[in-house]
């Protein structure tokens, strides 16, 4: 077939009608098929034509084209857009790794020490090795995503590194209130609950005592035996002397071990305002029962551990998770902003995130705060002994010889 013996729209009607039944497809290359388009649109003054002339002409083009009218479509809008048809060839490849084994592996590490914490809390950690003590093989893991360091804990390779444990879930507590304390921006107002350490044979375990700075997240947790006076008093005592600023009120739910007078005259010797939870506002306190789970109950978990082992427990607290917690662990704090209908919201952003020292460091007359033996500097020089990562492999192992000490058993290396 001669298709140049084709001139007119006639021409082409006549065409169609007798080959309606014929199959005909141009032989060439797709460079070539594309020129011929391009070709027979000019040729026969495509974008000048009536409706139906240009039906005739598309119609046309997809006998000898062999091309479905939705490809002929789009190469005409090309046409009618650029003025010529070209083919766009593309080499497609595949997505390039960026996270590599060695990656994976690091990642899984960091977690096995941190016991697991918030994707956002690993981030923040890797870019702190990177950025703030050089370590190199944090080189790609400091730009990764929250999100997608989930998605690398489902690989084989971080599943073969690391075993899996269920997350602990809280135990909704019911809390009684009374009066939430306003800090205004200043550190020194504490929320304080107490955890136990688990039943066992009719015997109860001992008891830790978690206090934290609500603007700061300074936190510091205290181990006794019992809550009662003989050991909650210098349990208390312990709790304010660890704290490097001074200290300006007490906050807890409606416990006796909190409520009662020996506190309240402790507290009120070293003008410390004593508050409790108001009634049907259980955040007031919320702040210290999320420490609760996310710092307590991960370091020690549920298992029953004897009243007398309080003294060694508290010695790790003193020694290595509240140095690890108030310097070397990243916290959550929200920016807040307020609408013009006077509502509240809070957002939690990555860069907001810092340590509880960091929090500190950037509050105004800081001085001014701190207790009269301790100098900023003092804070300063302690935070740079150790980086994050070998604070947190310090706890680890300190950890290990407690639970060996306590039980007698050599632990499974996680």
């Amino acid at each position: 077939m001669d298709e140049q013996r084709i001139e007119t729209i006639e021409d082409i009607a006549a065409f169609l009608n007798g080959t309606a039944h014929t199959p005909l497809v141009l032989h060439g290359s797709k460079d070539d098929v594309y020129a011929w388009i391009e070709h027979t649109l000019v040729k026969f003054r495509y974008l000048l034509q009536q409706k139906k002339e240009k039906g005739l002409i598309l119609r046309y083009v997809e006998r000898l084209s062999g091309y479905s009218r939705q490809q002929v479509t789009r190469l005409v809008k090309q046409h009618k857009d650029t003025g010529f048809i070209r083919r766009n060839q593309r080499t497609r490849k595949g997505f390039e790794k960026k996270y590599l084994h060695e990656d994976i592996v690091l990642l899984a590490h960091v977690d096995r020490v941190m016991d697991g914490v918030s994707g956002t809390t690993v981030k923040a950690c890797c870019q702190r090795m990177f950025l703030n003590y050089g370590d190199p093989r944090f080189t790609r893991l400091c730009n990764i995503s929250p999100s997608h360091i989930y998605n690398l804990r489902k690989t084989h390779m971080y599943q073969r590194c690391r075993r899996k444990f269920t997350a602990t879930k809280n135990t909704p507590v019911n809390i009684g209130q009374r009066c939430k304390p306003q800090p205004n921006g200043k550190p020194g107002f504490l929320r304080v609950d107490s955890v136990h350490q688990g039943d066992k044979d009719g015997k109860k375990g001992l008891y830790h005592i978690n206090a934290v700075d609500e603007v700061t997240q300074w936190e510091v947790v205290v181990t006794v035996e019992r809550i009662t006076d003989q050991f909650m008093i210098p349990a208390l005592v312990s709790i304010l002397e660890q704290f490097p600023f001074t200290i300006s009120g007490f906050h807890s739910d409606n416990g006796s071990e909190y409520i009662n007078q020996r506190v309240a005259t402790l507290l009120n010797d070293s003008l410390i305002q004593l508050t409790k939870s108001r009634p049907r506002h259980s955040n007031d306190n919320a702040l210290a029962e999320s420490k609760n789970c996310s710092v307590v109950r991960k370091t020690f978990g549920y298992i029953h551990i004897p009243q007398k082992h309080a003294l060694l427990m508290d010695a790790f607290n003193r020694n290595y998770l509240n140095p690890c917690m108030n310097f070397h662990r990243p916290c959550h704090f929200p920016t807040i902003t307020i609408n013009n209908k006077g509502k509240q919201t809070r957002r939690y952003n990555q860069r907001d995130m810092k340590t509880p020292f960091e929090k500190l460091a950037s509050l105004e007359y800081v001085e001014l705060y701190l207790k009269s033996d301790i100098t900023f500097e003092t804070l300063k020089n302690h935070a740079k002994q150790q980086s994050d990562l070998e604070a947190w492999e310090d706890m680890q192992k300190a950890r290990t010889k407690l639970f060996n000490d306590i039980f007698g058993l050599q632990l499974r290396k996680r």
